[in-house]
């Protein structure tokens, strides 16, 4: 019946064609799809009234929790007052005081906000931003890019080019030219079921220094790298990683860019990576959590430093010409500042320092789980390694998603990887539950 508390019917066969459905297998899904129609707190219900627990933050997004009243409430008065206005050589208070809050919680001299809508809008907007920044000095000649294997930096073009996943840049022809790549950290001897940061890997690092002898630091503009590689599986950085890469950037005078897209805001019991490792970039890329994901929004955290060389060594009134028709949209703005009074009433990044010993303790209690084959942590985010299946790389880690589901846990699978990111407001009984339903899902599937 319209208006009944079990939400709306189920879409017929039909209903489902037309939405051309990002990152799924479309025939799969539409074959047996699996529907979410609200969501509250820790818990998501399917159309027919069925409690799901999402142990991955929606997509790695929701840190705060879903239906937060403020947030919320902040959205639905920013509606009714100015839906949208534009920043092209406009402005609205919103946009500045957002940006003014952001930036005392980004870390120290990475205060200059550039606004976008997603995450691969953020990458691309840093990429853009180094590359101008080098013109503004004059040493033009800096336009290299050096991103690393096993990385995603989203779906833009430049974000792809940077990017490491094979499947996301193989249809997609020659990319940007003038891209590098450095090894990823995966599969160092010694590491398995690491807790916390691996031992061992730091001199990987190292490889830059290769790059740099290949291609002269004086054609290489800027290295990116995710502190935490977390759409490839959680892919820890070993002690002393990040503190070479920075140290080598230094030396060659290539700016550093964190793609803090999902490592940001609490993921990792601090407000961003670069305060967790002490390690702090030129540029760090944002997203998801930054609205608690009610309204789509990015943004880029950049330094001083290179705010005032761009405006200084500009050729035109312009001192750079980018943007987005969304950017600073008067709805994310209100969800934004929302979402950061949230964070910090709440003391959600204080909290997940709190549990992080209890998660860690848990997700390794699981490393005697059939298939199980490594186990890795950091903050409140577990990558569980699975053995693929001989010939059918992938299937057994979907099959036990699909599984999940249907025993009302959501997690994230990439290959074979289980990824959990839950949102800061999960209690231990939450993590107790995430654990007994992947053991008891492992031991079914074969």
């Amino acid at each position: 019946m319209q208006g009944s508390r079990e939400g709306p019917p189920m879409p017929s066969a039909n209903d489902l064609d037309a939405f051309w459905m990002p990152f799924t297998p479309n025939r799969r899904f539409k074959a047996h799809p699996r529907m979410l129609s609200s969501a509250k707190g820790m818990i998501y219900k399917t159309p027919e009234g069925r409690e799901v627990l999402d142990a991955t933050a929606g997509l790695w997004c929701v840190n705060a929790g879903h239906d937060r009243p403020k947030i919320r409430e902040a959205i639905q008065r920013q509606a009714a007052e100015m839906d949208y206005a534009p920043c092209f050589n406009m402005g609205h208070p919103l946009a500045f005081q957002f940006a003014s809050r952001l930036a005392q919680i980004t870390p120290k001299g990475l205060d200059r906000i550039f606004f976008t809508n997603s995450g691969s809008e953020s990458v691309d907007t840093a990429l853009k931003i180094a590359l101008a920044y080098h013109r503004a000095r004059g040493k033009g000649t800096k336009t290299r890019l050096i991103g690393r294997e096993r990385g995603y930096h989203g779906v833009g073009f430049g974000g792809i080019s940077v990017g490491g996943i094979p499947t996301n840049r193989k249809y997609f022809g020659s990319l940007l030219t003038g891209v590098d790549h450095l090894p990823h950290t995966h599969g160092v001897a010694g590491n398995l079921f690491a807790k916390g940061q691996p031992a061992h890997g730091a001199h990987l690092a190292d490889d830059l220094e290769r790059i740099v002898a290949l291609h002269d630091a004086s054609n290489i503009a800027a290295v990116i790298v995710e502190p935490v590689a977390g759409s490839t599986g959680v892919l820890v950085p070993p002690k002393g990683y990040l503190e070479r890469l920075r140290a080598i950037c230094d030396k060659h005078d290539i700016l550093l860019i964190f793609d803090e897209v999902i490592t940001g805001f609490g993921r990792l019991a601090a407000p961003f990576a670069a305060d967790r490792f002490g390690v702090t970039p030129d540029l760090i890329c944002l997203a998801k959590g930054l609205t608690n994901a009610t309204v789509p929004c990015g943004a880029v955290a950049a330094s001083t430093g290179i705010y005032d060389t761009m405006l200084e060594g500009a050729d035109a009134p312009i001192e750079l010409f980018h943007g987005y028709t969304y950017s600073a949209h008067p709805l994310a703005c209100a969800a934004g500042l929302a979402t950061l009074e949230t964070y910090q009433e709440d003391d959600l990044f204080n909290r997940a320092a709190g549990l992080e010993g209890y998660w860690q303790e848990a997700m390794h209690s699981l490393a005697d789980a059939r298939h199980v084959i490594d186990i890795r942590n950091l903050g409140l985010v577990a990558g569980i390694e699975l053995s693929p299946r001989p010939g059918a790389a992938t299937a057994r880690a979907m099959e036990v998603f699909e599984t999940c589901f249907d025993e009302g846990l959501l997690i994230r699978v990439t290959g074979d990887i289980i990824a959990l990111s839950p949102p800061l407001i999960l209690e231990e009984s939450h993590i107790d539950r995430m654990v007994e339903t992947l053991r008891k899902v492992l031991a079914k599937v074969d």
